[in-house]
């Protein structure tokens, strides 16, 4: 999985953990050390900070805006960040870290998408 989506996976299924009342407290604490690497990434970046704290009660609705804030960060390049969200996803799916789930390598892809309720049209051919 390419660490952005990696990392915004992760904070939304810790907030949505947090929502729901199913997060353990070794979950919160993954997801607040997570999260704290993430605010100090965006920090000084009103629409990032923004993103951020809106995400946490409504993380469906601002996931794109808090991707397109830490791709803008190059929050990919962040190794501290990666580890914690590979940790936090280890808490809360430990079936799907133990078969890769999140170790997804999509060098060279094209039109491909990663993550779970996707939805993807694409047109081949030549258009007549």
């Amino acid at each position: 999985m390419d660490p952005v989506s990696l990392i915004v996976g992760a904070l939304t299924a810790g907030a949505l953990a947090a929502l729901e009342g199913t997060a353990s407290t070794a979950v919160t604490d993954a997801y607040n050390g997570l999260k704290a690497l993430v605010s100090r990434r965006l920090s000084g970046r009103g629409a990032g900070e923004v993103a951020l704290a809106q995400h946490e009660s409504k993380p469906e609705q601002w996931q794109p805006a808090l991707e397109a804030e830490l791709v803008e960060t190059d929050v990919a390049a962040d190794a501290s960040a990666v580890q914690a969200a590979q940790r936090l996803m280890a808490l809360l799916d430990a079936a799907g870290t133990a078969a890769g789930k999140y170790t997804v390598d999509l060098r060279g892809a094209q039109g491909v998408q990663v993550g779970d309720r996707n939805t993807q049209t694409n047109t081949f051919g030549t258009s007549s």
